[in-house]
């Protein structure tokens, strides 16, 4: 089933292959600051639409926002093995939150310790 997702103007739209699994809780201060729920994907499973007056935040993850509205849209950062600490290739975090037409409530949420972990 793929979803399409949204910021609040509609500047930035991208669709997904699936629906997520489960969603990502980040306590770190930029995830928190955002308020975002990640859902993650491989590269090739995520369809970037539009991205018109879009701006990136950060070198080695690249964290995207619609210009227009501010809405954090999605981060491409490295796919890491916790346990080895490799990196596995990329994969592309986007917001949840901008699904449209999908319930996230019913998803379990895996929580994050960014702030003490990173």
């Amino acid at each position: 089933m793929q979803l399409i997702a949204k910021c609040h103007c509609g500047a930035t739209e991208f669709a997904v292959s699936e629906a997520p699994e489960n969603l990502t809780s980040c306590n770190c201060t930029f995830c928190s600051k955002r308020g975002v729920l990640w859902a993650y994907y491989q590269p090739e499973q995520v369809d970037l639409r539009s991205r018109r007056e879009e701006a990136t935040y950060g070198d080695y993850n690249k964290h995207h926002h619609c210009q227009i509205c501010g809405c954090g849209t999605y981060s491409e950062t490295f796919d890491w093995d916790i346990e080895t600490q490799e990196t596995k290739g990329k994969k592309i975090g986007v917001n949840a939150r901008l699904f449209e037409d999908f319930d996230i409530s019913q998803l379990p949420v895996v929580k994050l310790d960014g702030l003490n972990e990173w």
